[in-house]
């Protein structure tokens, strides 16, 4: 058994607050969004798993039926709109949707062509966006559930590079606000975690050799892993946080300065 299914299996006997629910968690695959999934199905959710790779997308759905967690998988690209709402379409009436999937290129603007421009957007504001208009009015009709958006703390802290992926996350935010107003009375709960830096497949690979650097901005002396930003997730999708609704939740280990340009 990998280290990650053990981390799966000792969760599960902690309680089921989210038996019964659903829950579309997009970058499903990979980092943040692989953690999520799990702690979700640990926590007793059915989880719908968005990916590009549908071979990693079926490994896991293997690994969390294994522990007797519901899953399935779809592959969507979410740079194209069409192929979003089908994602959406195909997932059906779920109760959680996890905004996880993201997209990161630290350039200076002068070095960021259109594309890359067209890309974050796509895949951090557009798809979000997309995904709740098709997915929240059919939870506000229901009466009930939740929305989170992983967000970043590069909204909030510039960068001498990087303006496109925090201006980006930056949308996320706003949306956050906005939405939890437009669904706040209907019993659906939008919600964004904005994490500082967190040690995953992809920042190991943009910084490579450099990525202790991580670990020097923030008061807690490292950065974050995974699984801690999935537990605030699962957090944010129980009903032990019934009474946040529109709330940018922090979770940077105490930021003190940011990344070097």
């Amino acid at each position: 058994m990998s280290a990650s299914s053990v981390g799966i299996a000792s969760g599960v006997s902690a309680g089921t607050p989210l038996q019964g629910s659903t829950a579309l968690v997009t970058g499903a695959t990979s980092g943040i969004g692989r953690a999520v999934a799990q702690r979700l199905a640990e926590q007793g959710a059915e989880v719908v798993l968005h990916g590009r790779d549908r071979a990693r997308g079926e490994s896991l759905v293997k690994e969390i039926a294994e522990l007797g967690g519901p899953a399935r998988f779809i592959a969507a690209d979410l740079t194209d709109a069409e192929d979003t709402l089908r994602l959406a379409s195909e997932a059906g009436e779920v109760d959680i949707l996890v905004n996880s999937a993201g997209h990161y290129v630290f350039t200076p603007t002068a070095q960021t062509d259109a594309s890359s421009f067209d890309r974050h957007v796509a895949i951090n504001t557009r798809a979000p966006f997309l995904l709740v208009g098709a997915l929240a009015p059919a939870m506000a009709a229901r009466g009930h559930g939740a929305v989170i958006t992983i967000g970043s703390s590069a909204a909030r802290t510039p960068a001498p590079i990087g303006a496109v992926y925090g201006a980006s996350k930056a949308g996320v935010e706003i949306l956050t606000r906005y939405w939890a107003t437009e669904f706040g009375g209907s019993g659906v709960r939008i919600n964004t975690v904005s994490p500082g830096p967190v040690k995953t497949e992809g920042t190991s690979a943009m910084f490579g050799a450099q990525v202790a650097v991580l670990d020097q901005v923030n008061a807690r002396g490292r950065a974050g892993e995974p699984r801690e930003i999935a537990e605030i997730v699962a957090f944010l999708a129980g009903p032990a946080s019934s009474y946040i609704n529109g709330a940018i939740l922090f979770a940077d280990g105490g930021e003190i300065s940011t990344l070097p340009g």
